[in-house]
């Protein structure tokens, strides 16, 4: 309130001298950036929730995105090695393979 009170003297004293068409257009264009910051301001506070929400959100789909693809990663690696078993078990097929061409 002290603001307002303080204001009202000044403004006074602005138009008590004719203002020039300039100064006016100042001082309208100031207060109408200070109200447009004041309500741009005012929108973000009030979005601001909803966007960090989202932002939440984002981040726990790409953390399930990754573990997803890791466990993918991991079954078919393990698929792989099961493949690979019976190979293993074998010996060294090939070498005998090879040993067969030379003789």
């Amino acid at each position: 309130m002290e603001t307002v009170q303080q204001l009202i003297p000044l403004a006074k004293e602005v138009l008590a001298p004719k203002p020039r068409g300039k100064l006016v257009r100042l001082y309208v264009l100031g207060s109408v950036l200070a109200l447009l910051g004041a309500v741009l301001g005012l929108v973000e506070a009030v979005c601001s929730p909803f966007a960090a929400a989202r932002r939440l959100r984002d981040e726990e789909a790409a953390v399930a995105e990754l573990r997803d693809a890791r466990e993918r990663q991991a079954r078919r690696a393990g698929a792989l090695r099961e493949k690979d078993k019976p190979r293993e078990a074998l010996g060294s097929g090939r070498a005998l393979s090879h040993r067969q061409h030379a003789s």
